[in-house]
């Protein structure tokens, strides 16, 4: 997905919080936004945004020689939905429709959001799960649900810390003994990582792997070999959150995306309004399934 010019003044606000999170000095900060202010005249407005969060994250860990200034929130991100974990499965079990409540509820996880207009709080995340349970899932089910049926491999692509807890869910409905988990190879943003796999007791139930890159998406061109390898041949791929959206949407395989529209350029270009509880396809999946009707 091409980068927008209204994603030019989210960096800016991203890099400023991201600053304030690596130092309180104000200098810094300055420097880092005449930094990105420079980028942003040459910026190469064909690539996702997230290839220039990835520079300004770079840029901040170079300057600072801090490598995971997130680290204690993720903790706490962590711990907050490990504490709702119970009760989630309480709600899962009303379910009609398991696999659609397990994804609405996984999407409900993706408002644990650092980098976008997430709400990271208790009363948030609660609204996010009140909403996943009253509100439909906007996009193709029945074709996501015989994908599901269809696959012996599916590789989940992991977005955010806390919202890896709530991964979990659809996870276990999916079949742990198929699944293949996702993280990010080095720390962004509050993007999970191995540490936060562990943290969510995912290494017990499913093979977890690395994506080799620091970017806070997918950007197949730096992602690790053995990473490629299983998106390449994976029966199916899913991609948590708005990031892997924005790098993924036109990926060379079919991939289906789960997330909460929380910008209005990604809610435009998904067709849904903000807020809405997402299951979009890949461009390449749109194609083929055009094809197929005509």
């Amino acid at each position: 997905m091409k980068a927008s010019l209204d994603c030019i003044p989210c960096l800016f606000r991203q890099a400023l919080d991201s600053a304030r999170m690596f130092s309180a000095d104000p200098a810094l900060h300055e420097r880092i936004l005449r930094d990105v202010l420079g980028w942003c005249k040459d910026m190469d407005m064909s690539k996702p945004a997230p290839v220039m969060g990835q520079r300004i994250h770079r840029r901040l860990r170079e300057i600072t020689g801090v490598e995971d200034p997130y680290l204690s929130a993720k903790v706490h991100q962590n711990r907050l939905a490990m504490r709702m974990l119970p009760g989630l499965r309480d709600i899962l079990r009303t379910g009609k429709n398991r696999l659609s409540l397990a994804a609405r509820l996984a999407i409900a996880g993706n408002i644990i959001d650092m980098g976008a207009a997430g709400d990271t709080t208790l009363s948030g995340v609660r609204k996010a799960v009140r909403q996943a349970v009253k509100e439909p899932l906007i996009g193709n089910f029945s074709a996501f649900s015989r994908a599901v049926k269809k696959s012996t491999s599916i590789l989940y692509v992991s977005d955010n810390a806390g919202e890896i807890v709530f991964d979990r869910l659809l996870i276990e409905e999916l079949g742990p003994q198929r699944v293949t988990l996702a993280v990010r190879g080095f720390p962004v943003l509050n993007d999970a990582v191995m540490a936060d796999a562990r943290a969510a007791g995912l290494h017990k139930i499913v093979k977890v792997i690395d994506n080799g890159s620091d970017a806070p998406g997918t950007v197949l061109e730096e992602t690790s070999p053995g990473f490629n390898a299983v998106f390449k041949n994976a029966d199916l791929v899913i991609a948590k959150g708005q990031g892997n959206f924005e790098t993924l949407s036109e990926s060379p395989r079919p991939v289906y995306f789960l997330f909460k529209a929380k910008c209005p350029i990604i809610a435009a270009r998904a067709g849904v309004k903000i807020g809405a509880q997402v299951l979009a396809i890949s461009a390449i999946l749109k194609k083929v399934r055009e094809q197929n009707i005509r």
